[in-house]
């Protein structure tokens, strides 16, 4: 179950921004999917959770959005976890026409639990 946090300044459009919160859950499950946890492409509520945070105007920076993905280690995706993240950066420029964007993918021991 991946976690997605997007930082971004208050000049990137409401309208960008829903675009990529649309298309990102198919995307970073595509980019995450490993023999452990499977993408059978029928999300379900939990399965990714998108989190929009705007930039605070004392925030340095320079890129437009900072896309960080937060998600369970196993060695089937530390083993390429720099091609997964440049796979997912490639899909996000190609289907919405980002530019200056940028991924940290972060593979954690972790455990998820929610409710029915």
């Amino acid at each position: 179950m991946p976690l997605v946090d997007i930082t971004y300044p208050h000049s990137v459009a409401g309208s960008k921004l829903r675009e990529l919160g649309s298309v990102l859950p198919h995307l970073v499950s595509r980019a995450v999917e490993c023999p452990e946890e499977p993408y059978d492409g029928d999300l379900q509520p939990g399965d990714v959770e998108i989190r929009f945070r705007r930039r605070d105007p004392l925030d340095p920076g320079g890129l437009d959005l900072v896309i960080e993905v937060r998600t369970k280690w196993f060695e089937s995706r530390a083993a390429d976890r720099q091609e997964r993240v440049d796979r997912l950066h490639r899909d996000i420029l190609t289907t919405t026409g980002l530019q200056n964007f940028g991924i940290y993918l972060s593979l954690t021991s972790a455990a998820w639990s929610q409710g029915d």
